[in-house]
């Protein structure tokens, strides 16, 4: 494919000081992922799938192999109070909404901490929100405090750029309901371990419950962020169109390029530290191409 033709590389000619990493089938840039968006002509990706900063860095504890540590992932962590939290949420959406197809959809995950902050800015944004699909993770780490519920679920906000007339987006149904089992696919999602069958079913439409990342999706290296494959995989195969273009413009570990370039879409991940865009790299380069 010559270069000009390259849905990849089209309006990016001044990002190129920013590229990390390049392939086949995708394009890795370090930078700020707002301002790398708005180097990127309007409506030039089919799917977005964003895993934005939870704020969470901020002298709490969790539990991670049965001891007590801080939640410090880092600085992009950090909170700066709610009114600037959803600014910069808000500066965000509005760059994916600008480079996203009319034609295209958007995931936005999140736990309580932001999920509600997004989805309040999806709406003044104008996106027509599909569905709010809720993830079960039955290996969530335990409450310390005691004090609430175990927090064993994630949110997904499914959304369309909105607009007048019809919805254009790309939603798989058939291939949905034959993965569910002859049955119309739930928003709560249970997704088992490799290999193995669902973890439940309430005999109308299965539970999506999904195991946090296991140790073979870090072989060459984790995240504390990082998605399970599962997800992406299904996020993929139910609004990813035949060679779609997929953007994640908070890359981490790139779960998300994982999923996309292995299910035949292109990709184009955004970071601003280098070593999560090299592990990115290396897993990209690990998944083969159908």
């Amino acid at each position: 494919m010559p270069q000009s033709a390259n849905p990849l590389l089209r309006g990016t000619s001044q990002l190129s000081s920013n590229v990390h990493a390049r392939g086949r089938d995708f394009v890795l840039y370090q930078g700020d992922s707002i301002a790398l968006m708005n180097g990127f002509d309007p409506g030039t990706f089919d799917l977005i799938f964003a895993d934005p900063p939870y704020f969470l860095s901020n002298g709490g504890f969790t539990c991670q192999g049965g001891k007590r540590v801080p939640v410090a992932k880092g600085k992009w962590d950090t909170s700066q109070g709610i009114e600037e939290d959803h600014r910069f949420t808000t500066e965000w959406l509005a760059a994916c909404k600008r480079v996203l197809k009319p034609s295209g959809t958007i995931w936005v995950s999140g736990t309580q901490h932001v999920i509600f902050n997004a989805g309040f800015a999806m709406q003044q944004l104008g996106f027509k929100l599909l569905n709010t699909v809720t993830w079960f993770k039955p290996n969530a780490s335990p409450n310390l405090s005691c004090r609430y519920f175990t927090h064993s679920t994630e949110i997904l906000i499914w959304a369309s750029p909105g607009g007048k007339g019809k919805l254009q987006h790309t939603f798989n149904y058939a291939a949905m309901k034959q993965t569910n089992g002859g049955k119309q696919m739930r928003d709560v999602w249970a997704i088992p371990k490799a290999g193995e069958e669902e973890l439940r079913d309430d005999g109308e439409g299965r539970v999506w419950s999904m195991l946090t990342p296991r140790k073979s999706e870090k072989a060459h290296g984790g995240h504390p962020t990082q998605k399970p494959i599962a997800l992406l995989n299904r996020i993929i195969e139910a609004s990813a169109g035949e060679d779609a273009v997929v953007l994640d413009p908070f890359c981490g570990s790139g779960t998300t390029g994982v999923a996309a370039v292995g299910k035949g879409c292109r990709f184009v991940g955004m970071d601003l530290n280098p070593e999560y865009l090299e592990l990115t790299r290396k897993r990209l380069e690990a998944t083969q191409r159908p």
